[in-house]
């Protein structure tokens, strides 16, 4: 195993928990600045519950063995929707969205020994 899948893949997996579970629970819990983002986005407050169990679960799945690959692609997916949420409507940075983006990204590469599809 080289050094930095053995460090730096749970040290970005640390990182993105942290992140996505401060964020889902603000979700979750109905965080004002949370609830004004997804009234501006206008698809209802119910996106905003989807979208918090989706961090939460995300977050929860990058440490379980054989899912951590479920996991990551959750949160990429997430971000890949939260980057263009920014861009398009929003239009405060973007800058967020993608860092944790490209995090999940290395998470997913990380554990793209579970795909499926391997070959």
């Amino acid at each position: 195993m080289h050094i930095i899948q053995k460090y730096g893949l749970p040290a970005v997996k640390i990182l993105l928990s942290v992140a996505f579970i401060a964020a889902g629970v603000a979700k979750l819990a109905g965080a004002e600045m949370m609830v004004r983002t997804f009234e501006a986005i206008g698809v209802g407050q119910w996106f905003r519950y989807v979208t918090g169990l989706i961090e939460v679960g995300g977050a929860i799945l990058l440490w379980i063995p054989g899912r951590q690959l479920h996991g990551a692609a959750l949160l990429l997916c997430t971000m890949i929707g939260a980057t263009l949420a920014h861009l398009l409507i929003l239009s405060p940075s973007a800058f967020p969205a993608i860092i944790l983006g490209l995090l999940a990204a290395i998470a997913v590469y990380g554990h793209r020994d579970q795909s499926p599809l391997k070959s």
